[in-house]
């Protein structure tokens, strides 16, 4: 099983108006194989910063996916050997249908404002894997990984403008 990048995606709704939209394009995505909901957990936050779990999504390859991350972790750390120990822990971790640790939740928690919901995903990028791949076979490697927002371009936008 080929796995394509996951991004850990934290989206923040103080006014919350949930009519399904956002669910119908995720499955769209789905559907075309262009991403993979890995896992989803819904969170709020109370105007004092109390935490509390809202809702956690049923994901049936979860344990899959839990085995293929351990072995690549194994395979890093123990070569082929250590693969077959990391696909183990994998699927036994994920067994019980999380990804999440409830400590690493609170440590994301923290990035949430008080009066917010939010949801906390993990996406695998499916559409990445045959460029990847690609880009392998050529004999290529990265040498940089950053996601450029386009609030991001703006910023470095007003930032040049300012120092003219």
């Amino acid at each position: 099983m080929a796995l394509g990048p996951v991004q850990l995606l934290t989206i923040g709704f103080i006014e919350p108006n949930f009519t399904g939209a956002a669910l119908k394009e995720l499955q769209r995505l789905k559907e075309h194989d262009i991403v993979r909901l890995v896992d989803v957990l819904l969170v709020a936050k109370d105007d004092d910063g109390n935490v509390t779990q809202i809702e956690v999504a049923d994901v049936p390859e979860l344990e899959k996916y839990g085995a293929v991350a351990g072995a690549l972790v194994g395979l890093g750390a123990a070569g082929d050997e250590g693969a077959v120990v990391g696909a183990e822990l994998g699927a036994e971790a994920m067994a019980d249908g999380r990804m999440y640790d409830p400590e690493q939740v609170w440590v994301l928690a923290e990035e949430i404002p008080p009066g917010t919901t939010a949801a906390i995903a993990l996406l695998e990028h499916r559409w990445a894997i045959p460029l990847r791949e690609a880009i392998l076979d050529a004999g290529g490697t990265v040498l940089v990984d950053e996601w450029l927002h386009p609030e991001d371009l703006v910023r470095y936008g007003a930032e040049e403008f300012a120092a003219e």
